[in-house]
């Protein structure tokens, strides 16, 4: 058994706090179906459920702190694992940085609870590669791509009353479209709360075209373009970047929202007025836990505010030491925009370069949150509001500060995956001046 119901999940983490000896006890029970399946070469290659639980428990001594996890529920299991999580921190040294558990919270539930994406069965995976790889086979391309779907609960409690309890789905699904000469290729992603939304049939049409028009790519000069980024594109770069928002990194100087002679950038303006970023764990379209890692109840946040910073992440500790409050780390994030689309983006385009995926991306410079990477799946030569004819793909190095700070235009925000499994983004495609692109690249 791998799901239980809030009762269930109560009544095993109720066992463990009551078992445990130490000064406190936090003990998170998460479990899940997890769905799969893999195409290549216009075949199914791999498909698959995986489902498991697991109780992980943390117990502390003064500041001594120890942890471990198991995947049986017996009554035996259970003190096992609380018995060996006490012994780990005996034999810890002390954490100087230790933060007391969290007192009881009110939590406000988020709607991370998809039903017909928790009743996707191997029939819909299935029919979801066949529509994929149909529309290939035979007409010159080849279809490559995976689909993940889960369904699951967690639950956290703690000696101090502390309990909240959540279901949770996820849904995503990529696919790359190739040539069979390998010339062109194209890709579309989708990452969604309700697989009610999502059409493969439709969603394939996006990688088919890009694959065909991308096959006669010419070379283009290195240097600085006028570019859309579409939303995949763009969220790599500004994923990338919201790793800087630590409050602590930027007090101690080890950031880009560093100030000179101290302090942080908190407050001021850092973009372009038409940036504004918020975390909301109750937006309908991209919900998250109403709680972080450490059990801090989330509440709807802004970020950046016309170009300006406006909340860092302070952890317990650094917000103790720093006489600031403490935030919960966000689980989303949410870019505003305008309503065009991508499409309407190129009709206002004189001249520039759309790319559809930004790929391999590595930090240069933390100071100024300088990127390198590459193109890949469908770059566009734009003139005259217009797509008129592929070009081979760049290495680009670009700082995603810069790049927010050259804003042409905004469209509407899609949901886009964000840097791991639970971080989920609602990112615009953009029209943006001045990109750099550093070289030329041989993939496709």
């Amino acid at each position: 058994m791998s799901i239980f119901t809030e009762q269930q999940a109560k009544a095993i983490l109720d066992k463990v706090i009551a078992l445990s000896k130490a000064d406190e006890c936090t003990a998170t029970l998460a479990g899940s179906i997890d769905g799969n399946i893999r195409f290549a070469l216009n075949n199914v290659s791999t498909s698959g459920m995986v489902t498991n639980a697991e109780l992980a428990v943390q117990v502390a001594f003064g500041k001594r702190v120890g942890t471990a996890s198991i995947n049986e529920f017996d009554d035996a299991s259970l003190e096992r694992v609380v018995r060996r999580a006490e012994d780990l921190a005996r034999l810890a040294p002390e954490n100087p940085e230790f933060m007391p558990i969290i007192g009881k919270q009110d939590y406000k539930p988020s709607p991370t609870f998809s039903e017909s994406t928790a009743a996707i069965d191997p029939e819909f995976r299935a029919r979801v590669a066949a529509d994929s790889i149909a529309p290939c086979r035979g007409h010159g391309l080849v279809a490559a791509g995976f689909l993940e779907d889960s369904r699951g609960f967690i639950a956290i409690a703690n000696s101090k009353g502390n309990f909240g309890y959540q279901r949770t789905t996820s849904f995503d699904y990529t696919c790359t479209v190739r040539t069979e000469d390998g010339r062109g290729s194209g890709w579309v992603g989708r990452n969604l709360k309700d697989a009610a939304d999502f059409r493969a049939e439709q969603e394939i049409e996006i990688a088919k075209r890009k694959a065909i028009e991308s096959a006669e790519a010419k070379a283009l000069e290195p240097g600085k373009y006028t570019v859309i980024l579409e939303p995949a594109a763009a969220a790599g770069l500004i994923s990338f970047m919201m790793n800087f928002f630590d409050a602590r990194s930027a007090d101690e100087g080890r950031s880009f929202l560093s100030r000179k002679g101290g302090g942080n950038k908190l407050g001021e303006q850092v973009y372009d007025p038409q940036v504004n970023m918020f975390a909301d764990p109750w937006h309908p379209d991209a919900p998250v836990l109403p709680w972080d890692g450490e059990g801090m109840p989330r509440e709807r946040m802004a970020i950046i505010e016309n170009g300006k910073v406006m909340n860092l992440n302070y952890s317990r500790y650094w917000a103790q030491k720093q006489g600031k409050t403490a935030s919960a780390r966000p689980g989303n994030l949410l870019m505003s925009g305008g309503s065009k689309s991508i499409a309407d983006l190129v009709k206002g385009t004189q001249k520039g370069i759309l790319l559809t995926r930004t790929w391999y991306i590595r930090l240069v410079d933390p100071q100024t949150v300088l990127l390198t990477g590459l193109t890949r799946d469908g770059t566009f030569y734009i003139e005259n509001g217009q797509i008129k004819h592929p070009v081979k793909n760049f290495r680009f190095n670009e700082s995603p500060v810069i790049m927010l700070n050259n804003i042409d235009e905004l469209g509407k925000p899609v949901r886009v995956a964000g840097d791991e499994s639970s971080f989920v983004m609602m990112i615009p495609p953009m029209r943006l001046r001045d990109f750099t692109f550093t070289s030329l690249s041989d993939a496709v």
